[in-house]
């Protein structure tokens, strides 16, 4: 009886192990949508469908069809500054938390 309870108590735990980081990059996204979502609408179409208020800024879901999401990192860890026509970009800067969820949020939505 020992045993079986040591083993299930184990395999409860291996469980629970196992989907601790499934939860956070499930977590991740949430945040890089809100990153997104404060600093980014003004201009970018930052969702899975609609227009960007400034038609200079490409909407968010197409990004990978331009570069690698990937090479934004070191820019938005460092300060992302782009000009466009019109209204210019603000440069953002954030910190590695914040890179890591945008990333994951712009993966999340690529088309």
């Amino acid at each position: 009886m020992l045993r079986f309870a040591l083993s299930a108590a184990l395999v409860v735990l291996a469980a629970t192990l196992g989907s601790a980081p499934a939860a956070a990059d499930r977590g991740r996204p949430a945040l890089g949508a809100s990153i997104a979502k404060a600093n980014c609408s003004r201009c970018h179409a930052i969702g899975r469908t609609g227009a960007s208020a400034n038609p200079k800024a490409p909407p968010f879901r197409y990004l990978a069809r331009r570069y690698p999401l990937s090479n934004l990192e070191e820019a938005l860890g460092e300060g992302i500054v782009v000009g466009h026509e019109g209204p210019e970009m603000p440069q953002f800067r954030f910190d590695a938390k914040q890179v890591e969820a945008l990333l994951a949020y712009l993966a999340s939505i690529q088309r």
